[in-house]
């Protein structure tokens, strides 16, 4: 997100009762709730269970979904599902001077804020600004600072560093700066004396919706008239939570929920029994074993060894994984935590193009004994008096992810390595990755904001991503990696414009980060989206996937919802 750019909302699992329930429940369904007497509302759920932690915060990394997209916009749109321009949001148009420290941005005319106060280049100098005094809010390592130039012109100047001899160019910031960063109103923002920890209850962007009405088990927004792209054409959003995964498939059947991602194995017997309900399907998501990496950092436990975290690599079957967990319907990642298919041309060594689909359980079992790791007559390894037992965390629910945990259990019990599985909350998981209160956790990395690497490489593994443990993360790199080798070369690519040398910079993170393993692939998920189609038209379609159609997916969502027109 992922994804974001901050980290999205997590995929989430229909659970094996709900879809034997496809077997039981009448094929009509029930009547959606969400077409409410004032308008057409349509129902989201992006995978929350439990509750709602109010946070609207568009540079905290746990703001709720819509934040970003739906209240809050970037300068340009990058659409991640094709490969074309991207689309000109609150500015219309951009250009860098010759040496790449300067990129003058025009601003679009027009644009009003939810409260009314126009919009101006001022604004995004506001916000750039906020973004390098506040280094807590610098989750994608801008080094820049902005500079109005006129009510429709802001100039953002990057730092040439300590060395502006060697300076080649900050052309790789122009994704995040362009289409990562939502812009705030001035006017509000200034007043903010603590913008990082703020949950910013009354938001006022200019998207499209503005909040209305907020609880704990849903929140609303209404369609905001004055949006500059043209008043929407449906009333109102409603995004809801539920107590478990479980109920989700259940929820789309009884058409109380218009718009949802969730992996359903039996999904083709549901759209045949309901054909109000379309399905796209569009796995561009690694599910990986993140790992506490760094005992530097704080981390503790066995994974905090490399070679424990090679060990996990080569001793995944994945193939059964994918089997049991995902039907067989995921795709074969890669170490380099590239797409294979859509970024082959970045993938340097061919031998790291793809995962083992199968385990190499000698050469896991040779990993551990160099590294000192020996095995116990209870079956378990241990060194220096340390059993290799770890525990492993997911969102109660989310069955696939569940499965994976206890498979990946019986997996690694032949090489000596305990697997504890626990579930828990999605806002307790997720707060364990933000302060990095875990040992290995079940999650899956999102996009960046291009397909260019570098939004893969900076924000999870460069170390000026990563906080200590029991500090939260303002970027991504939540298994606290740092490696110089790695950092060095991220910094050369985001420093050229010349795409083979961007390539051999890639090719050494991919070697280090292919031998380190901070965060463990699996497979790609299938990454399946749902939508009911008897209230509203315009949903993405296999032939027009003009968004990535996601229900949790940022800043797409936003763009989703413009195109929805009731049906007539």
């Amino acid at each position: 997100m992922t994804s974001k750019v901050r980290k999205t909302l997590r995929r989430m699992i229909a659970a094996a009762a709900a879809v034997a329930s496809l077997m039981s429940v009448a094929a009509c369904g029930g009547a959606s709730s969400s077409t409410a007497a004032d308008g057409t509302v349509v129902s989201i759920f992006n995978g929350t269970t439990g509750t709602f932690n109010e946070n609207f915060n568009p540079f905290s990394p746990t703001a709720l979904g819509p934040t970003l997209g739906v209240i809050y916009e970037t300068l340009f749109w990058y659409n991640l599902a094709s490969d074309e321009d991207p689309k000109p949001m609150l500015a219309t148009g951009y250009r860098w001077n010759e040496d790449g420290s300067e990129l003058t941005i025009t601003t679009r005319e027009g644009v009003k804020w939810q409260d009314g106060e126009p919009f101006s280049a001022a604004d995004v100098a506001f916000t750039f600004n906020l973004i390098h005094d506040t280094p807590a809010l610098n989750t994608n390592g801008t080094a820049a600072t902005a500079e109005v130039l006129d009510s429709n012109h802001v100039k953002i100047i990057f730092s040439k560093g300590k060395n502006p001899a060697k300076f080649k160019g900050a052309y790789m910031q122009e994704g995040g700066i362009l289409g990562g960063q939502g812009i705030v109103p001035e006017h509000i923002w200034k007043n903010i004396k603590d913008p990082m920890n703020y949950t910013n209850a009354n938001p006022i962007g200019t998207g499209a919706f503005k909040l209305n009405r907020f609880t704990p088990q849903s929140y609303s927004f209404e369609a905001f008239k004055d949006y500059w792209g043209g008043a929407p054409k449906i009333d109102g959003v409603r995004y809801i939570a539920l107590n478990d995964a479980s109920a989700a498939t259940s929820t789309l059947m009884a058409g109380q929920v218009d718009w949802m991602s969730a992996y359903i194995p039996s999904y083709q017997m549901l759209l045949k029994n309901y054909p109000r309900i379309a399905a796209v399907n569009t796995p561009r998501l690694t599910t990986v074993v993140m790992t506490c990496s760094n005992a530097d950092a704080g981390c503790k436990g066995p994974q905090t060894d490399t070679a424990v975290r090679q060990a996990i690599y080569y001793g995944m079957n994945r193939t059964q994984l994918n089997k049991l967990a995902g039907a067989g319907s995921g795709a074969i990642g890669s170490p380099t935590m590239l797409m294979p298919d859509r970024d082959a041309k970045w993938i340097a060594d061919d031998d790291l193009k793809y995962t083992p689909e199968t385990e190499d359980q000698d050469k896991a079992k040779q990993i551990l004994d160099e590294a000192g790791w020996k095995m116990g007559k209870d079956g378990y390894r241990y060194k220096n008096g340390e059993k290799l037992s770890m525990t492993i965390q997911t969102v109660a629910g989310w069955s696939d992810y569940i499965l994976i945990n206890d498979t990946l259990k019986q997996q690694l019990k032949p090489l000596g390595i305990e697997i504890v599985s626990t579930q828990m909350a999605w806002n307790q998981w997720n707060d364990n990755e933000q302060k990095g209160n875990y040992q290995l956790s079940l999650d899956s990395l999102g996009l960046g904001v291009t397909s260019d690497p570098y939004y893969t490489y900076n924000p999870r593994y460069h170390s000026d991503q990563m906080t200590k443990v029991g500090e939260t993360s303002g970027g991504q790199n939540y298994a606290r990696y740092a490696n110089r080798t790695v950092d060095d070369a991220i910094e050369a690519a985001a420093s050229t414009e010349d795409e083979n040398e961007r390539k051999a910079q890639y090719a050494i993170v991919q070697k280090e980060i292919a031998n380190d393993v901070p965060y463990i692939p699996v497979y790609i998920n299938s990454m399946l989206t749902e939508f009911n189609t008897d209230k509203v038209t315009g949903w993405p379609t296999e032939d027009d996937m003009y968004a990535l159609p996601a229900a949790w997916k940022a800043w797409d969502m936003g763009i989703i919802l413009q195109h929805l027109e009731p049906k007539q």
